[in-house]
């Protein structure tokens, strides 16, 4: 699957005019309602990351709301509201920056991705599911697995358990948090909502399954 350019040539947009657009896609989805959730956008042509605060309402979001930080996690530009401050995600987005050299990761408050948690232990798996095409390195063959790390009283506890996830499972572009939601990454900003997609589809399509009796990770006869 071909994704497109890091520098945004897709798009007239520039990173802050597509977080803004695609978190009040994201809350149509239900993905990140009730200020939960959120995205992150690298450039990396400018050495930059773009975060959205801490606590606000996703969809109603301006560009003039966002932080921008170096690759280090600095923050070089401050929102033109002092009182907001930056998301709780942060360093679970930048284990996908250090560990992935991801251009965008999303975090999501889907009811799919929470349930999916419920009904699987320490992986998510399943496999002969065609969107699983949309996943990077997955074929339709495969077997499509997802680490589930435990979820914790506060966001920024989850990075040491997510990093140790995604060393133990070099090739999945998501980690669950259960009880929570999934952190999804890609190489830029098109791969990781194309992923993220995929992803959400996958793990209701499995939720579904459990219901009516089938097992998504058993291989058809």
């Amino acid at each position: 699957m071909s994704s497109v350019p890091s520098d945004f040539s897709a798009s007239a947009q520039g990173p802050r005019a597509l977080i803004v657009e695609l978190c009040r896609l994201f809350y149509t989805q239900g993905w990140v309602s009730g200020t939960g959730g959120g995205i992150s956008i690298r450039d990396r042509k400018a050495g930059r990351v773009y975060l959205a605060p801490s606590g606000v309402q996703k969809e109603r979001m301006g560009e003039d709301d966002l932080f921008v930080l170096d690759e280090a996690g600095e923050v070089v530009e401050t929102p033109a509201n002092p009182a907001l401050r930056q998301s709780a995600c942060k360093p679970l987005f930048y284990n996908a920056y250090r560990m992935r050299d991801a251009g965008a990761v999303l975090h999501s408050h889907s009811l799919n991705a929470l349930l999916a948690t419920l009904t699987s232990e320490d992986v998510f798996r399943c496999t002969h599911l065609e969107m699983m095409k949309g996943i990077r390195g997955v074929g339709y063959h495969d077997e499509l697995v997802v680490p589930i790390i435990e979820n914790t009283a506060h966001e920024c506890d989850l990075e040491r358990e997510m990093a140790r996830a995604m060393t133990e499972y070099p090739q999945a572009d998501a980690v669950l948090v259960r009880r929570h939601g999934v952190y999804v990454w890609g190489r830029d900003w098109v791969e990781a909502k194309t992923q993220a997609e995929c992803y959400d589809y996958l793990f209701g399509a499995a939720v579904r399954m459990r219901e009516l009796g089938l097992d998504p990770a058993r291989r058809p006869a």
